[in-house]
């Protein structure tokens, strides 16, 4: 009876606690990151496990009700505090949700127009999500059609190297615009596996996604990665029409290092290799954007030790190589007629800071560019790693509204 009364509400309540604490406290070591990346993405789960501690503290405090003396110099009140803290800080998401939700689908508006769905087709438009936040599905999860899955098609053998591209598309046979992923890692780690969750989601609302590899740092520096880019759009503009792509309807989406691809390959004024397709949209998830800068001001707790990131990815530091650092920043490409952008940043951001985003977004609208800001003001970097979690919801609602605008609207850029 002792442990019923208060070492199993006391455990319950420690445990609750712990976990909602990294909604608000940032990871200070890499091997703590998966802590803040993952508490406030499971909020939902958090909020049901810190309330039924709490419903379980009250019952213990009941049946130890007849010595008031025991209750309050016993420690019973341990249990309920915590349980109420753990409970406080897992409505923190939650709370920030129709908030962040209404400032998102304002900056759809604001940068593509208050009618920007209406030239979508309603049989696209049918298959995206109706919500940008379903409580239920934090529990249930995604739904995850059936599609069709090619792993391991070799597109390069740089230096003998095999690198590969999986490529998801729906049942149906057909041509589909096609989403090529490149995936992140500090530029030293991933595979075309990465995040498979959301391939596979946009193949089944109607894309071919296409997710590439390319070599690692440290054994290879930039730019071979934009290389292997390079020579991976070359080979689907060759190919993707035996695989029912339209090389005519293609963007490039990445993460984090991913996105830092992307956008290059996006923005750089000429191909170094011929016959790459033309790119429609961008899509960057929580992408470094300005090196320099990015070395100069690293984040507070910094849990991967960003200067040393950037210095195995480019050989060296600002001083060192400050021509790598410049041609390896998104920020100097930035010109007039670019693809539209969707930029995609967490507000508690301690790999790569949501102020970079805002910047990169502020450069490409004084070009003149379509561009659009996303601020998940809870999330951590990583987020969408928990693909039922409360901010990839969000995001992924204005995403996959995003890619049927510049993929399948008629009127896209007009």
């Amino acid at each position: 009876m002792p442990y019923l009364t208060f070492g199993m509400p006391l455990l319950l309540s420690a445990l609750g606690l712990f976990l909602s604490l990294w909604i608000l406290v940032p990871a200070p070591l890499r091997i703590l990151l998966p802590l803040g990346v993952g508490a406030p993405e499971v909020s939902p789960w958090l909020c049901a496990g810190n309330g039924l501690a709490l419903a379980i503290a009250l019952w213990a405090r009941v049946l130890q009700s007849s010595t008031a003396s025991r209750i309050i110099h016993g420690g019973h009140w341990v249990p309920l505090v915590g349980s109420l803290l753990g409970l406080g800080l897992s409505l923190v998401p939650l709370s920030q949700v129709g908030a962040a939700n209404a400032q998102m689908a304002r900056a759809m508006t604001q940068a593509l127009g208050a009618d920007y769905l209406t030239p979508i087709p309603a049989a696209v438009q049918a298959t995206m999500r109706p919500q940008p936040f379903v409580w239920v599905d934090s529990f249930r999860g995604l739904t995850l059609a059936p599609g069709r899955i090619d792993r391991g098609i070799v597109f390069a053998r740089p230096q003998g190297i095999p690198l590969a591209l999986n490529l998801y598309r729906p049942l149906a046979p057909g041509t589909y615009p096609a989403i090529v992923m490149i995936y992140g890692g500090a530029w030293q780690s991933g595979s075309p596996e990465s995040n498979e969750a959301f391939s596979r989601y946009m193949a089944t609302q109607g894309y071919a996604v296409i997710a590439i590899a390319y070599r690692h740092a440290p054994q290879f520096r930039y730019p071979i990665q934009q290389q292997d880019v390079q020579s991976a759009l070359a080979y689907i503009q060759t190919h993707g029409a035996a695989w029912g792509v339209d090389t005519s309807r293609i963007a490039l989406m990445g993460r984090s290092a991913g996105a830092q691809l992307a956008a290059i390959a996006a923005y750089a004024p000429d191909s170094p290799i011929p016959n790459t397709p033309s790119v429609r949209a961008v899509v960057n998830y929580y992408g470094p954007v300005d090196l320099t800068a990015g070395y100069a001001d690293p984040p507070f707790p910094d849990p991967i030790d960003t200067r040393g990131v950037l210095e195995t990815f480019l050989g060296g530091s600002p001083q060192a190589v400050p021509d790598l650092y410049h041609q390896a920043s998104p920020a100097t490409y930035v010109r007039s007629n670019l693809p539209p952008t969707l930029l995609v940043y967490a507000g508690r951001d301690h790999v790569v800071q949501a102020k970079f985003g805002r910047q990169l977004h502020r450069q490409l609208q004084a070009a003149g560019n379509q561009a659009i800001f996303l601020e998940i003001p809870w999330a951590e970097h990583a987020f969408d790693a928990v693909f039922n979690g409360v901010s990839n919801q969000l995001a992924l609602y204005y995403t996959e509204r995003f890619l049927a605008w510049a993929l399948y609207a008629e009127t896209t850029g007009e």
